[in-house]
C-alpha cells in the first residue's frame, strides 16, 4: 500500500467552504478511482491555512498514472483547486512500521 501525502494551503477565511469541497471531491471523485483504499483529512491547529490530505492507494501507479492521467483528476481539481493559495506539495510514502 502507498500513502499519498498532500500538504494543502488555503485562505483560512474559506475554511468551511473548503472542508465541504474536499470531502465532496474525495467522496464523489477520488473514492471511485482504481486502487483507492481510503483517506484522512486533517486541519492544522497551529496554522489555520494548512490541511493534510492522506490517501491510501494499492500502488503508486494507481495514483500517478490511473488517477492523475484520467479525466477524474481534472474533475477533482475543479472542485478543490480554486481554494489553493499555492500548489499542493505531494509525496508518496511506504509503511516502515506501525503500532497495533
Amino acid at each position: 500500500m502507498i500513502l499519498e501525502r498532500c500538504d494543502i494551503e488555503i485562505d483560512p477565511a474559506k475554511q468551511a467552504e473548503f472542508e465541504q469541497a474536499i470531502l465532496r471531491g474525495v467522496e464523489t471523485v477520488i473514492s471511485k478511482a482504481k486502487g483507492f483504499q481510503g483517506f484522512k483529512v486533517n486541519h492544522s491547529m497551529e496554522t489555520p491555512s494548512r490541511y493534510l490530505l492522506l490517501i491510501y492507494w494499492d500502488t503508486l501507479e494507481n495514483h500517478t498514472i490511473d488517477f492523475r492521467g484520467s479525466p477524474a483528476f481534472a474533475e477533482w481539481r475543479s472542485i478543490v483547486g480554486p481554494f489553493f493559495t499555492r500548489p499542493p506539495i505531494v509525496e508518496h510514502m511506504t509503511l516502515v512500521g506501525k503500532s497495533s
